[in-house]
C-alpha cells in the first residue's frame, strides 16, 4: 500500500482470486473493443503505480481478442494532485507516454476508484501530452465514496466499502482489509 496510509495492510477477505481478476479484465477488454467499435485510435495509459500492471494485462488481452497491438503508456500524477501541501508528495514512478494524444481515445487504467481525486489529477496530467478526442476510465474495483463527479466507463467489480477499509488489487487477486499501525 502507498503513503499516506502507513502501517501494515491486513487482509480480511478475498474478493476476487486470480481467475476472477482475469475474467473481470477479459470482460473489460471486450467492452473497450465494443464501445470503441474496434481499437483504431485507442491508446491505453496505466496510472502509476497500481494501474500499470492492470493496463499491461488489458493491452495483452486486447491483442489476444482483436489482434491489435494497442499503444501503451504510463502516467504518474503525483505532481498534479490537489493535496500537495496536505501530505508529502513524491513522484512514485516514471511517466512514459511515447505517443501524441491529439485526436486519440485514451483509456486510463487504475486498480481502484475511490474519491476520484487521482483521476482528476490524471486528466490534468494528460493535458501535458496533448488533447485526446476522448478519455475513458477502466478500473478493476469501484469502491464508491466519490468526492468528485467522476464515473468509470469500464468496471471489473463494484465493491461497496466503508471509508476505513482498504482494497488491495493485484493480478493475483483483490483483498479487502484495513491498515494497522
Amino acid at each position: 500500500m502507498t503513503p499516506p496510509y502507513g502501517g501494515v495492510f491486513v487482509a480480511r477477505t478475498t474478493i476476487l482470486d486470480s481467475s476472477g481478476v482475469h475474467r473481470a479484465l477479459t470482460r473489460v477488454s471486450h467492452e473497450i473493443i465494443e464501445r470503441n467499435e474496434g481499437l483504431d485510435n485507442v491508446l491505453v495509459v496505466g496510472l502509476q503505480t497500481g494501474g500499470v500492471q492492470i493496463a499491461l494485462r488489458i493491452v495483452r488481452l486486447l491483442f489476444e481478442i482483436d489482434g491489435t497491438d494497442v499503444p501503451f503508456g504510463t502516467l504518474d500524477v503525483a505532481m498534479h494532485r490537489d493535496d500537495i501541501g496536505l501530505r508529502p508528495v513524491m513522484a512514485e514512478a516514471v511517466t512514459d507516454i511515447p505517443f501524441d494524444l491529439d485526436g486519440m481515445t485514451v483509456v486510463l487504467v487504475d486498480d481502484v476508484l475511490y474519491t476520484g481525486r487521482t483521476i482528476r489529477a490524471a486528466l490534468d496530467a494528460l493535458n501535458d501530452f496533448g488533447r485526446p478526442r476522448a478519455v475513458q476510465l477502466a478500473v478493476v474495483i469501484d469502491r464508491g465514496h466519490r468526492e468528485l463527479p467522476i464515473r468509470p466507463d469500464f468496471v471489473g467489480k463494484n465493491l461497496p466499502t466503508s471509508r476505513e477499509e482498504m482494497v488491495d488489487v493485484t493480478l493475483e487477486g483483490v483483498l479487502l482489509g484495513e491498515m494497522r499501525k
